[in-house]
């Protein structure tokens, strides 16, 4: 990445809520194997350090806080919202909606509109705050690898971003979602891809 690249390249977290990352989460029990085995957080704080000392834009793109009866009478309802039908996720006031405490944004970083599925592009303001912003190039990080992650890389290059996702900055409910959009589906579709350390290592950009 090329210094002159850096005012137009945004850091992209999705989802860093809670009842993902944080012991007592609703989904922990799921996500635990890869958020511990992975060292998630501590590479997620590694990426927000390095992009704002870089001045880089700090987006953080979170699911909708739901409500009880939210999704009831979708009318397509997808595999990963099944669940939801029954169990309220990132449930709107709760300690599970809140970001993880050491992921929590702060003054110049942008939280934009919440997505109901899983593309953080679909019917929110994410591509509009991006181009109001002057951004070309997106890095990805956040949860969950083969849906939201996977999800929002696709629609990002498909509108025309330059997407780069890190690869040990992904978390999922097991290592064999990580390695499909690692290894299979993010390689025929992205452009770049990297560690947290190496992302932190590149040359300050600023």
């Amino acid at each position: 990445m090329e210094t002159s690249t850096t005012s137009k390249t945004a850091l992209i977290l999705v989802d860093p809520f809670n009842d993902f990352l944080s012991q007592g989460g609703k989904l922990y029990p799921y996500t635990k194997e890869t958020v511990e085995g992975l060292q998630l957080v501590k590479h997620m704080k590694m990426l927000l350090d390095s992009a704002r000392k870089r001045n880089m834009l700090v987006v953080y793109a979170p699911h909708r806080h739901t409500q009880e009866g939210d999704y009831l009478n979708w009318k397509f309802l997808s595999p990963s919202h099944q669940g939801s039908k029954s169990t309220t996720l990132f449930e709107l006031g709760s300690w599970g909606a809140e970001f993880h405490p050491e992921l929590v944004p702060q003054q110049g970083d942008i939280v934009v509109q919440n997505h109901w599925t899983g593309s953080a592009f679909a019917n929110t303001d994410l591509d509009f705050i991006l181009r109001m912003n002057n951004i070309e190039r997106i890095i990805l990080a956040g949860m969950r690898a083969n849906t939201c992650i996977d999800s929002t890389a696709r629609y990002g290059v498909e509108l025309g971003y330059h997407v780069t996702l890190i690869r040990d900055g992904i978390g999922a409910f097991n290592f064999e979602e990580i390695r499909a959009t690692v290894e299979t589906n993010f390689p025929n579709y992205g452009h770049s891809m990297l560690s947290a350390q190496e992302f932190a290592n590149q040359e300050d950009l600023s």
